[in-house]
């Protein structure tokens, strides 16, 4: 046959590899408190309800403004925040946290959607001053809005 045989010879080294620390998961916002999160998007909904559960959160998944609303309603004593979609069926996410805040005045809020914030003004869905987050969002970002939410 043709070709060419090489063989290397690499001296063993003990070295002990040093872990990593990225500052990731560490300094990632945690909590305890309950999040409802209300969207339409079955994928959206599990990806959600994973980041929570896995910084410390309780979550309560709707999937509609109405669904929404029932279950606020089921747990209006353990809910702290609100995570809606704001185009959801049945219900928008602003018809339901209207309804809601008429049960609980205090609740906290942060609505959520695909569109830019600017498109969701201007076909008047939400009113200015609101917390909004355009999706997608990287999970780190969301745990800082929700905790500085709660914190606020």
């Amino acid at each position: 046959g043709k070709g060419t045989t090489f063989k290397i010879y690499l001296p063993i080294a003990k070295l002990e590899a040093e872990q990593a620390n990225y500052g990731f998961v560490e300094d990632l916002p945690k909590g305890t408190e309950t999040i409802l999160v209300a969207d339409d998007d079955a994928e959206v909904t599990m990806l959600t309800k994973t980041i929570f559960q896995e910084s410390g959160y309780n979550v309560i998944l709707a999937r509609d403004g109405e669904d929404a609303i029932n279950k606020f309603k089921a747990n209006q004593d353990k809910i702290q925040l609100l995570v809606l979609d704001v185009i959801m069926p049945k219900k928008n996410g602003k018809e339901a946290y209207e309804e809601i805040k008429n049960l609980s005045p205090l609740v906290k809020v942060i609505f959520t959607s695909g569109y830019t914030e600017d498109i969701i003004s201007q076909k008047m869905v939400l009113e200015e001053g609101l917390n909004f987050i355009t999706k997608p969002i990287m999970p780190t970002e969301l745990l800082k809005r929700v905790r500085e939410v709660l914190d606020s």
